[in-house]
């Protein structure tokens, strides 16, 4: 947690130095650095067309987002004001049931907050044999992994219900580098923990289902 921090800290000071004050482009520049043709990234404006995304009105998602993180055991250590400001930085989306969020395999640079209803997780195996790794519950982030490094994506996640959604891209989180850095250092450590707890469970629950 410390390194994140330090490295947060590190180029956002750099970025205030800089002489035409440009802001920080640490991760929505992040996907260049791997020499993939952008074309294949697939940000959430164009997610948000393929799904009929509709927009929710902020207080609504914004209320509902802080509900959720006042009960989530390492979310909650953002206290209310910091949940509120960042909710500009945030996308607040209603979904149909039966549309794929997010696609295994794809470059994303985007992560989704569930709000309400419920999203399934799914992982199609090399050999061919689709796997469900979970069925979401309000709260739950996903695809926080290629928000970090617009990486590719480990597996599909795909409504089963009409959901509502809080959408954060990598340039809404560049923005909050620049304009709240202490915010933004608090939770890319508190989504890096939840990463690593995450990924912990899904390789028992594969390494499980390989015995």
């Amino acid at each position: 947690m410390k390194g994140i921090l330090s490295l947060l800290r590190r180029n956002t000071r750099r970025d205030r130095l800089s002489e035409d004050h440009t802001d920080s482009v640490l991760f929505s520049t992040a996907f260049a650095s791997q020499g993939v043709d952008t074309s294949m990234l697939v940000p959430w404006e164009a997610r948000a067309v393929e799904v009929t995304a509709k927009r929710l009105p902020p207080n609504r998602g914004g209320k509902l987002l802080q509900a959720l993180w006042a009960k989530d055991k390492y979310m909650a250590h953002l206290d209310k004001d910091a949940v509120e400001r960042m909710e500009r930085f945030f996308e607040f989306a209603s979904v149909p049931a039966n549309r794929d969020v997010i696609r295994q395999d794809e470059y994303g640079n985007f992560m989704v907050v569930l709000l309400t209803g419920t999203i399934a997780v799914d992982r199609l195996q090399p050999w061919g044999e689709q796997l469900r790794l979970a069925e979401t519950r309000p709260g739950d982030i996903l695809g926080e992994m290629s928000l970090l490094d617009s990486g590719i994506r480990f597996s599909a996640c795909t409504t089963l219900t009409d959901c509502e959604i809080a959408v954060l891209s990598a340039e809404g989180l560049d923005q909050m580098m620049a304009e709240d850095p202490p915010l933004a250092a608090s939770l890319v450590a508190l989504l890096a923990r939840k990463l690593s707890l995450r990924l912990r469970v899904v390789s028992a629950r594969l390494s499980d289902h390989q015995k």
